[in-house]
């Protein structure tokens, strides 16, 4: 096996890449005959390869991964001797090793991912200073190694003259009844889409303009992609507007918004009214 790189962004692509190649292995030896069974194995394969990986090539490093053990649970900000090695770290890899495992499962289905990013304590704003999103079944990685370059461009409404509507992405198959009104207001269409890493990839690569999630999320089903999206020049914050935070004692992070500068203010505003936010 080739060494990994040595720099960071370089070698979260990487890595995410190797978890993605090692699903698509079992993706095709395990067919979709058990979904369960795929989804389980899905998991395991891929936190595995990660954790060993991080392990010899990062071996200083803390590591919050969606398949540990606990860690969903939120820690007091006293920390005790039971407390996890991340939260006085300098340096954590939050991964998701299965970002859709629903997706995964079901055969024909593209729209699912590894993330794996960096997030480091003396870092500005959101801490994120390195990230890959792979998309295995789309054959891309994206990372902020060489973030895509968006289109320089300022939405139109439909009816101006080069105008097209706004595409929000939304869950395939429950979108919020917020969703909804908050596309009507702004004229925007939603795009059924599955995984959280697929659809701010979307975002990222200009087949939607934003994302919008306030149904409960955790870390890891957004670091990866915020770090790539934010490389590239988009906004990305809670619905409220305030920042993102990583590598907090409570790994919840339960809402955000990812799109197009262009549309942060008006997005955000129309949030404000139908959601309430203060």
């Amino acid at each position: 096996m080739a060494t990994p790189p040595v720099i960071d962004g370089a070698f979260a692509r990487w890595l995410a890449a190797r978890a993605g190649d090692a699903l698509m292995e079992l993706r095709a030896e395990m067919g979709h005959a058990d979904p369960g069974a795929l989804k389980a194995a899905g998991d395991k394969v891929s936190h595995d390869l990660l954790r060993t990986e991080l392990a010899r090539w990062r071996p200083a490093d803390a590591v919050l991964s969606e398949e540990d053990e606990g860690a969903r649970r939120a820690w007091s900000t006293e920390l005790g001797p039971a407390a996890p090695p991340r939260l006085t770290a300098d340096r954590v890899w939050i991964i998701d090793p299965l970002d859709g495992t629903r997706e995964f499962s079901e055969e024909g289905r593209s729209d699912w991912a590894v993330h794996v990013a960096l997030w480091a304590r003396a870092a500005a704003g959101h801490g994120l200073v390195g990230g890959a999103v792979a998309l295995p079944a789309q054959h891309r990685v994206l990372g902020t190694d060489h973030p895509p370059a968006y289109p320089p461009m300022t939405l139109l409404a439909a009816t101006s003259p080069g105008g097209r509507t706004i595409r929000l992405a939304a869950s395939r198959s429950r979108p919020p009844a917020f969703l909804t009104e908050v596309a009507d207001e702004v004229g925007a269409e939603l795009v059924p889409m599955g995984s959280a890493g697929a659809k701010i990839a979307a975002v990222i690569s200009g087949e939607v303009d934003a994302y919008v999630h306030a149904g409960g999320q955790y870390e890891w089903d957004s670091a990866a992609p915020v770090a790539v999206a934010t490389a590239t020049g988009l906004h990305a914050s809670r619905i409220d507007g305030s920042a993102l935070k990583y590598n907090e004692a409570d790994p919840r992070l339960p809402d955000l918004v990812v799109c197009r500068k262009d549309l942060g203010t008006r997005l955000l505003a129309a949030l404000r009214r139908h959601l309430r936010v203060t």
